[in-house]
């Protein structure tokens, strides 16, 4: 996909051939002229000054100067409306900005704007959006998944360079796939996640999106690290994953990758299952030796991680009351409570509020939650045991391909899409999509590389070294 590449960019700058104030207009006037698309609900005011500051710094040096880059507006941007594409917080704004946003700003980036999504970052589509479903930026008409799904859509209708999403069961990933670009959701703990509005604490992460990875490996490297307002941020310092993919070449000889057993593909698209068994082909032509590997109870997947993320999505979304936070339904017709959460929620947020309540009540607990850890566990065991073997695990990002908007009615067949993504974030691994291919249609394919627990750095070496075989 032709996509902003920042490298090629940077160097035409440093050559005079263009400024970061030409390349954020041209992109503002894009902007513009796709609205269609839906992918940004704001449009930072302040981005052209920022590309502005930057061309007055050329003589300085940093990772992400001049970098376009849009926001998911789940997380804080100070003096820009946050509303996770509700209309319970349709008019809020924070007043502070999120670690990931403070860091992007240090670095030199150029923060473009707020990307849409799936309201409160609950689908798999780009469809539960209060302000409107997101556009696939190729097919005008087809999804280009959820939840991050103006995140995704930003980078592959070349709208900035990165985009900032959140993954808590794939919604970094699925829309990358769907939309062909590459899609991180790093270890659980890597980036702080201060200032990122709640869906499941436990599940929960920044990920980025990019059209290449050595502009994925700086983002990743500027936002990367300890963070002490973030309680569940790991206690390392930031990645250098730049310097690594510049500097070292990743041999795919040396490669040993984990592949589900046939069984567990059954479900596939015949096209998405022509498109994974050519990418192993072309891999062993390559030398990359394979070994089959089964993830303990994957027909437990889909149950554990949503019992896992409805029941803290019930405990994180009670805040928003019409007291503490949030819109207020002052129609006075019965509780106040009950009205404001009726009505400033989508029906997808109610559902699934309603379903983590259920599996949270007295009497439900252990029969639900606590199995549900307990699955957990093993899950994470099973993937200790597959990288002690294996330098990461290949499988298919999603089952299907981008469908058409309204086609998928039914919320269970949506739940199934997340199939092949959940399982990474129960276990709390870093887990890419990159682009792979295209279906006799014309829509774009991912696939989804896996490894151990804060191997995020050889994961993004091990996918640039397989995306740039694959693609030539």
């Amino acid at each position: 996909m032709n996509v902003l590449n920042y490298e090629r960019d940077a160097v035409a700058v440093h050559n005079g051939e263009l400024t970061y104030s030409d390349i954020t207009n041209n992109i503002l006037h894009e902007i513009d002229k796709k609205r269609a698309l839906n992918a940004f609900l704001h449009v930072h005011a302040d981005a052209l000054h920022m590309a502005e500051q930057a061309d007055a710094k050329t003589h300085e040096t940093s990772l992400l100067h001049g970098m376009t880059i849009a926001i998911k507006d789940n997380i804080s941007v100070k003096g820009m409306p946050m509303t996770c594409a509700s209309k319970m917080l349709e008019h809020f704004q924070p007043m502070y900005d999120a670690t990931v946003i403070e860091r992007l700003k240090a670095h030199g980036s150029v923060i473009l704007g707020k990307a849409n999504m799936d309201e409160f970052a609950m689908g798999s589509s780009g469809e539960t959006s209060y302000f409107g479903p997101t556009d696939h930026p190729l097919f005008s008409g087809y999804v280009p998944g959820g939840s991050s799904s103006g995140s995704a859509v930003a980078v592959a209708a070349r709208l900035c360079h990165a985009s900032l999403g959140s993954d808590t069961g794939g919604s970094v990933r699925q829309p990358a796939a769907f939309c062909g670009i590459f899609g991180f959701k790093p270890s659980y703990g890597r980036i702080s996640r201060y200032g990122l509005t709640a869906f499941a604490s436990s599940l929960d992460q920044i990920g980025i999106f990019s059209g290449d990875i050595l502009t994925m490996s700086r983002v990743f490297d500027a936002i990367s690290g300890h963070d002490h307002h973030d309680s569940t941020s790991a206690h390392i310092p930031a990645t250098n994953a730049y310097s690594i993919l510049k500097n070292h070449h990743l041999e795919l000889s040396e490669l040993t990758l984990a592949i589900l057993p046939d069984e567990e593909l059954s479900g596939l698209d015949s096209e998405v299952k022509r498109i994974y068994d050519q990418t192993i082909h072309s891999l062993k032509t390559a030398g990359v030796r394979f070994i089959h590997a089964s993830i303990p109870g994957s027909k437990a997947w889909i149950p554990t991680y949503y019992i896992l993320a409805t029941a803290e999505a019930s405990s994180n979304l009670a805040r928003f009351d019409g007291v503490r936070y949030g819109w207020r339904d002052n129609t006075l017709t019965g509780d106040m409570t009950s009205a404001t959460r009726s009505s400033g929620f989508g029906k997808e947020v109610q559902r699934r509020i309603m379903l983590g309540t259920y599996v949270l009540s007295s009497g439900y607990y252990e029969a639900y939650y606590l199995k549900a850890q307990k699955a957990r566990r093993a899950i994470s065991d099973g993937y200790t045991s597959i990288f002690s073997k294996a330098d990461a695990m290949l499988l298919p990002t999603t089952a299907g391909l981008p469908f058409k908007r309204g086609e998928k009615k039914d919320p269970l067949e949506m739940y199934l899409s997340d199939y092949f993504t959940v399982s990474s974030n129960i276990a709390g691994i870093p887990s890419i999509s990159f682009p792979a291919g295209y279906s006799a249609q014309g829509l774009p394919i991912g696939m989804q590389l896996q490894t151990s627990l804060m191997d995020d750095e050889r994961l993004l070496s091990i996918t640039q070294a397989i995306s740039q075989y694959i693609s030539t």
